[in-house]
């Protein structure tokens, strides 16, 4: 009887401190995706920034790596996350239940907080695989992201919007972001397909290991997807960034942005927001991708769904917003 009372006990105070408060805090979980990747250290940065104004808010932030954007939605969807950061194509689909979110049906409640750095679709390909263009990747070995990335899922719009399919190729592989560059190097597939923030110190790492080149991604059927998709638009990578590559790289891309479900509290959105706005100069400075990034683009750009009325407070507040 009272082993039964004590593990009863046990089991209410954990499920409640790790559902919503203990002793007076808050805890929030912001969802990313690999470590080796750019969204892992910018939930790790928010993060932080949040924790500097504990004792006035009483949030506790944590970071938890997952399988990426498609996950993440997935996720904030069924309040297993607090926050994420996604990109804005699997955003708009997972808003709308389009695409890969077809089987799951429209998340109304996805809100945006606010977004990041530009992410392009990028094709690198492995030198002497005799890839000179898009259309020579036809029946090569290509590697892709792992199921439930958004890398995966943008590559996989990329096949689409050519006409491709899986057979188009001699394979397709999927592998985690960690892998890809690995197997490019090691020979095992021609070219890899990724979406990233540029500068990027992985792209870097596999440009100095071996011969590589990365492809522009042009053309009417890339114009088309531009043209129907609101969520893509024109990414330049500049040249002489990577090995191998010395000229500027037209391709497609996204917004990485950071969202939630109108479920979350506002007061948690709003200092989520507050910590990050009244600290952006630090914050630019933890990752090459975020030196560019400024308060009113981040207002306005790639945000697909509507904001948070958290978020909305303090951009009110601050001018940013009407």
């Amino acid at each position: 009887m009272y082993r039964f009372i004590g593990v009863l006990a046990f089991t209410l105070i954990f499920a409640v401190a790790s559902t919503d408060s203990f002793a007076g805090e808050k805890f929030i979980t912001i969802g990313t995706a690999s470590e080796l990747g750019v969204y892992y250290p910018a939930g790790g940065a928010i993060c932080r920034l949040v924790k500097r104004g504990i004792k006035e808010h009483g949030l506790r932030c944590f970071v938890e790596p997952t399988s990426g954007a498609v996950y993440n939605l997935r996720a904030i969807h069924a309040n297993e996350l607090d926050l994420g950061i996604v990109q804005t194509d699997w955003l708009y689909n997972a808003y709308h239940g389009t695409g890969e979110f077809a089987k799951d049906g429209s998340n109304p409640k996805l809100r945006s907080v606010f977004s990041m750095h530009t992410e392009a679709f990028t094709v690198l390909t492995r030198a002497g695989a005799g890839i000179k263009s898009i259309q020579d990747l036809k029946g090569k070995t290509v590697g892709i992201g792992n199921d439930g990335s958004g890398m995966q899922a943008t590559a996989e719009q990329f096949m689409k919007a050519e006409g491709w399919d899986r057979d188009t190729f001699r394979e397709v592989v999927e592998l985690k972001p960690v892998d890809l560059g690995k197997a490019l190097c090691a020979g095992t597939v021609d070219a890899i397909f990724f979406t990233t923030g540029h500068p990027n110190g992985a792209t870097q790492e596999i440009t100095r290991n071996c011969p590589t080149h990365i492809l522009s991604v042009t053309g009417p059927k890339i114009d088309k997807l531009l043209h129907d998709n609101p969520y893509y638009f024109q990414v330049t990578i500049p040249g002489g960034m990577y090995a191998g590559s010395l000229n500027p790289v037209q391709t497609f891309g996204v917004k990485a942005t950071l969202v939630t479900s109108s479920d979350v509290d506002d007061d948690v959105v709003y200092q989520v927001v507050k910590a990050v706005f009244d600290n952006l100069d630090n914050f630019k400075t933890l990752h090459p991708v975020f030196a560019t990034l400024d308060k009113n683009t981040m207002v306005s750009e790639g945000l697909i769904v509507p904001l948070h009325p958290g978020a909305l407070k303090y951009y009110r507040e601050a001018g940013l917003l009407k």
